[in-house]
């Protein structure tokens, strides 16, 4: 009897080792996107400087923002939403990074405009008459 005891787990035994893989399995997962999330963050903080060098007011209003909206989430649980959150931060980041360029007022009908190298696009002229390549 003790034999098919050790070659046979009873099912508490069963209950107790899925429990212990799956929590193993869930900090194996929360670990990864905890950082992601750090990695995010930070991302996030460091292209606010880069954007809204020089302005000081723009830059304490996106670090309240970026802050804000960390701790507003910091309780979710659910993988999926994570997921989704790190998506979305990530994107933010691009836009941000991409397609914000800073003017300032120096006249009050003039702004001045200054690009970073990120903005900037390579010059391509137009062509009205596009011709077909032939290999």
């Amino acid at each position: 009897m003790v034999v098919l005891a050790v070659l046979c787990p009873s099912a508490a035994l069963i209950r107790r080792r899925i429990v212990a893989s799956a929590a193993r399995a869930r900090a194996r997962c929360a670990m990864g996107s905890r950082a992601k999330v750090l990695q995010l963050f930070k991302a996030l903080h460091r292209t606010r400087k880069e954007v809204f060098s020089g302005d000081e007011k723009t830059l304490e209003a996106a670090r309240q923002k970026i802050n804000s909206e960390f701790r507003n989430h910091r309780n979710e649980s659910s993988p999926e939403q994570i997921s989704e959150l790190i998506k979305l931060g990530s994107d933010i980041e691009i836009i941000l990074r991409k397609t914000v360029i800073q003017g300032i007022h120096t006249k009050h009908d003039t702004i001045f405009l200054r690009p970073r190298e990120d903005v900037l696009l390579d010059n391509v002229p137009f062509n009205d008459n596009p011709t077909k390549k032939t290999n």
